[in-house]
């Protein structure tokens, strides 16, 4: 994507991954780390300055560095994560979700899962 438009819809994306990571912070089930990152990603290509912002911020400057440097997640997001991914699909098995979401999604989060646990930590 180049060009001015591909810019504004990078931007565009940068802010609303930014806008998922902050609910994030304030809504159990829906993780901030994954989002922060896209958006750190999204904003290097969109917005020098919301990805400086973003990598200078106290809170999501480390994470983003140690992503970007040694691709590490910490060990607290790891654990976080996995129990949310059990908590998730244990919400859509009691609630009687089709064999067939359960069977993907549930490969799907112990894909998610492995990748995660098998990235270094900090």
């Amino acid at each position: 994507m180049g060009g001015a438009s591909g810019k504004a819809v990078f931007k565009f994306l940068a802010y609303m991954f930014a806008g998922l990571g902050l609910l994030g912070v304030f809504l159990p089930l829906l993780p901030t780390t994954p989002f922060i990152l896209l958006a750190a990603f999204f904003a290097s290509k969109g917005s020098p300055e919301f990805a400086s912002w973003l990598e200078n911020h106290r809170t999501f400057g480390p994470a983003i560095e140690n992503w970007r440097e040694r691709r590490a997640v910490p060990v607290r997001g790891k654990v976080l994560a996995c129990v949310m991914l059990g908590i998730s699909w244990s919400i859509l098995f009691l609630s009687g979700a089709s064999t067939a979401l359960l069977a993907g999604l549930g490969l799907f989060f112990i894909g998610l899962a492995v990748f995660l646990i098998s990235r270094p930590s900090y």
